[in-house]
């Protein structure tokens, strides 16, 4: 049973399921949502329908990925009981939200955010932009308003979709002559995106450059083995960079020594610290944090009816809440609800 305190702030969170989740999401949402759900009053999206804005010519991949997508939330430790973790086409309001929404925004302001600017030039759709794409910043400020989530995890660069999302609501507020909706703040992570193992910004399981949170023992080895580090500390004496080096990056990020990792970035630029000592000591932790989290997963993935009812009953649940604020904004427009 959910913790029934109506003081806790809300937060709503979530991922696209186009694959199963990697450490990229782990250090950057996953293990804040950990940390978070006794603290906030936590809802946790499976954006399934969003997925298909870009992935609308294989629904099944996107329909696929909504069980592995679970199964990891499950085998980091977001509780169900704590959290309530949802699919986001089996919520009607969500819909109803966005087509309002449309109203309230035009197509230029659309195309000023600079988010879906940067998405749209890295995909290259040019003109042809899938018209759901286009409008993805509307849906994702009706995901937000129907919780009235007043706080959502953001990379960075997703900070301008919070913003469209709070000129939605001072739009909404001032037709209905009240605060009927909160205005959301970006929580940004401290740590910031992780790249690739193979140095580049973004960790894709489609560039191959990812680490799964079901890695084997073997995958976790040869993914740090594989890790770009820096071209020019050929020898272990000579003097290394340590920024820009993924090695470091991902110390950086999961090892829990941060005078140790100083230490070893100190000796490393210096000269004298090979690559292979940095890669083992990140290997071991790796292998660490990642194998109770498999075979959780694994034993999870044993009986899926379990984690399909865990998602139904959150789902459920969630309907209710995006229902009733469904309700209250039409009802402040001056529309009908039967």
């Amino acid at each position: 049973m959910l913790s029934p305190a109506q003081d806790k702030p809300i937060i709503l969170t979530g991922d696209r399921p186009t694959g199963p989740l990697h450490l990229g999401h782990y250090a950057g949402s996953l293990r804040n949502r950990v940390a978070l759900q006794r603290s906030h009053r936590q809802y946790v999206l499976i954006a399934d329908s969003q997925a298909l804005t870009d992935n609308a010519d294989d629904p099944d991949k996107v329909k696929r990925n909504v069980i592995e997508v679970a199964l990891d939330y499950l085998a980091v430790g977001i509780d169900p009981s704590e959290t309530t973790i949802c699919l986001q086409s089996a919520l009607p309001a969500l819909a109803e939200l966005s087509l309002l929404y449309l109203n309230f925004v035009t197509v230029a302001r659309l195309e000023r955010n600079p988010t879906v600017k940067a998405e749209i030039q890295m995909r290259g759709f040019a003109r042809d932009i899938p018209a759901g794409f286009l409008c993805y910043p509307v849906a994702q400020a009706a995901d937000i308003t129907a919780f009235r989530a007043s706080v959502v995890p953001v990379g960075e660069d997703q900070a301008p979709m919070i913003e469209q999302t709070n000129e939605i609501v001072r739009r909404i507020n001032r037709q209905v002559g009240r605060e009927l909706l909160p205005e959301a703040d970006a929580m940004i992570p401290t740590t910031g995106r992780l790249p690739g193992i193979d140095g580049r910004a973004k960790m894709s399981k489609s560039l191959g450059n990812s680490i799964a949170l079901s890695a084997s023992p073997d995958e976790i080895r040869e993914a740090v083995r594989r890790m770009y580090t820096d071209p020019g500390h050929v020898r272990a004496s000579d003097p290394g960079r340590v920024e820009g080096n993924v090695v470091f990056t991902y110390l950086d990020a999961f090892d829990e020594d941060q005078a140790e990792v100083e230490d070893l970035k100190t000796r490393y630029r210096a000269g004298g610290l090979g690559d292979v000592v940095v890669k083992k000591r990140l290997e071991d932790i790796l292998q660490a944090l990642l194998a109770p989290i498999r075979e959780r997963r694994y034993l999870l993935a044993q009986d899926q009816s379990h984690v399909l009812a865990e998602l139904r009953k959150g789902t459920e649940r969630a309907k209710q809440v995006t229902q009733a604020t469904l309700d209250e904004i039409k009802a402040g427009l001056g529309l009908f609800s039967f």
